[in-house]
């Protein structure tokens, strides 16, 4: 009996390769699908140390398999966390190896500001337990900071608004750390600045900041994310040096906010924060001076009052002197008398005495009083010697120093007007670098109006002629009105051919340091 073969047993049926069913299966599938976007949960999230990403897209009834490479992970301005419900963009494929379908996503968004707001609370409640925002840990703004970090990039508006407002207020030394203020690169260049601010040992080559300003202007929850991460949060609540947050416009609230020590509601607030106003400062000096100086008479006052009603209390001395006067003259009425009698009374004790008293006995006595003077004598001519001899010695020294004094009193003049001849010429150098045209050497300029200055958009629009004032002169500009055709932007005009060029180098602060 013969076998004959159904299609049951597949006899005729073509035999595929595993690599020849894979291929196929992967071609139907991505001419199928193709480019696509995926809604749903985030699941599973591992990053090895490769650097892809692998998650899980799931929903109530499946869960689909997605990766994202290096390079598109670097792209990524939200990565994918677990429990949040994304909107995935790219394309459907297959992994032979596992016998599998997965999503290679380009990018991620979050599904509505709901899942992202739901996200920042849950990571707010998170480190708020940990106590990083409590009030206990915040430390006091210095007064008047020697030096200032900012935090921000060096090529937007927000570091140029910094500058001039801490120059209008008190200049400081300003250092700059650039970071990336969105994207992907934002959270990790701003830990390691925060961080490395931190790490400067006082005293060394490059000065350690007394506080720090972490700075970026308004934009959407999207692009301020980077000051929501975790990371960021964590080295402002760690750092030693007194942080100032000033991220966004008033009304954005990040993070980072809860975890410095001071929240700014704009970058030109933080810089007014920082450092006092050095007019306002002198000010109160002068008044502090003006009161030190009233208190200091009011109390001489006070106390040559008091000598003066206490001298009253005391007698004149007149008064003290009269009765001692009193007793002197009559003792001395009575001294005459009583002279006389004590005189009288020692020429008869002495009459007896002279009677007995010899010549003899009286050459005897003058001879021993001349022998006596004579020693004496010749005592007194070495002594006379030595005495002179010192007093040569006491007016050679006196001379000497008088000479010294001399050459001194000769050379005080001079080294007083040096000194304050360079006293002057510094106060000069100060004067110069303080003046403002030093500081349209550096590329600034100077708007005029009709009635003076012009210092905002609005009153330049008012104006029908300006005069701008460069370094080398000044030039007339017409201001331009919302009707006029506005200039072509730069992102919409041609970018030229590179050119290799040496980069120039940034100008020096000058003065505003």
């Amino acid at each position: 009996m013969d076998l004959i073969d159904t299609p049951e047993t597949g006899g005729n049926a073509h035999d595929y390769t595993v690599s020849e069913i894979s291929g196929a299966v992967k071609r139907t599938l991505e001419d199928q699908f193709g480019r696509v976007r995926v809604r749903g949960e985030v699941g599973r999230v591992s990053m090895p140390r490769s650097g892809h990403l692998y998650f899980d897209l799931k929903d109530d009834n499946a869960v689909l398999a997605a990766v994202s490479w290096k390079g598109q992970v670097a792209r990524m301005q939200i990565r994918p966390e677990e429990g949040m419900e994304v909107i995935a963009t790219g394309r459907l494929t297959t992994f032979p190896g596992q016998s599998k379908y997965q999503l290679i996503v380009d990018s991620v968004e979050p599904a509505g500001a709901g899942a992202l707001m739901a996200m920042l609370e849950a990571r707010k409640k998170a480190l708020a337990d940990e106590g990083l925002f409590d009030a206990a840990r915040k430390r006091p703004i210095p007064w008047l900071p020697e030096v200032i970090g900012v935090v921000t990039s060096p090529s937007g508006a927000v570091i140029r608004d910094i500058l001039h407002r801490l120059r209008d207020r008190f200049p400081r030394r300003v250092l700059i750390w650039p970071v990336a203020v969105q994207g992907q690169a934002c959270a990790p260049e701003v830990t390691r600045a925060i961080r490395g601010f931190n790490a400067l040992a006082p005293g060394g080559p490059i000065p350690r900041p007394d506080l720090i300003i972490v700075a970026r202007g308004g934009g959407s929850l999207e692009d301020l994310w980077g000051f929501n991460e975790e990371s960021v949060v964590r080295a402002a609540a760690e750092s030693a040096i007194p942080l100032i947050s000033a991220v966004g416009h008033e009304t954005d609230t990040t993070l980072i906010d809860y975890a410095s020590d001071r929240r700014a509601p704009t970058p030109t607030a933080a810089a007014e924060m920082a450092v006092p106003v050095r007019a306002e400062l002198a000010a109160w000096l002068s008044e502090a001076e003006a009161r030190m100086a009233r208190a200091t008479r009011a109390r001489l006052d006070q106390r040559r009052q008091r000598h003066a009603d206490l001298s009253r209390a005391l007698g004149r001395p007149e008064a003290l002197l009269q009765p001692a006067r009193q007793r002197f003259d009559l003792w001395a009425d009575r001294l005459a008398p009583a002279l006389r009698m004590a005189t009288t009374r020692k020429r008869a004790a002495f009459a007896p005495l002279e009677a007995r008293l010899s010549p003899l006995a009286l050459t005897r006595f003058m001879a021993e009083e001349r022998r006596r003077l004579q020693g004496l004598a010749e005592r007194l001519a070495p002594a006379l010697a030595r005495t002179r001899a010192e007093a040569a010695r006491a007016n050679a020294r006196d001379r000497e120093r008088l000479n010294g004094l001399s050459e001194r009193l000769a050379l005080a003049p001079r080294a007083r007007l040096e000194a304050l001849a360079e006293r002057l010429d510094r106060i000069d150098r100060m004067r110069q670098t303080l003046g403002y045209t030093e500081t349209l050497k550096r590329g600034y300029a100077v708007v005029h109006g009709a009635e003076g200055l012009v210092t905002s958009a609005m009153a330049a629009a008012g104006e029908s002629m300006l005069e701008i004032q460069f370094q080398d002169g000044r030039i007339v500009a017409q201001p331009q009105t919302a009707t006029d055709p506005a200039p072509p932007t730069p992102q919409a005009a041609a970018k030229p051919a590179r050119k290799p060029a040496k980069k120039p180098a940034p100008p020096e602060q000058g003065s505003l340091f």
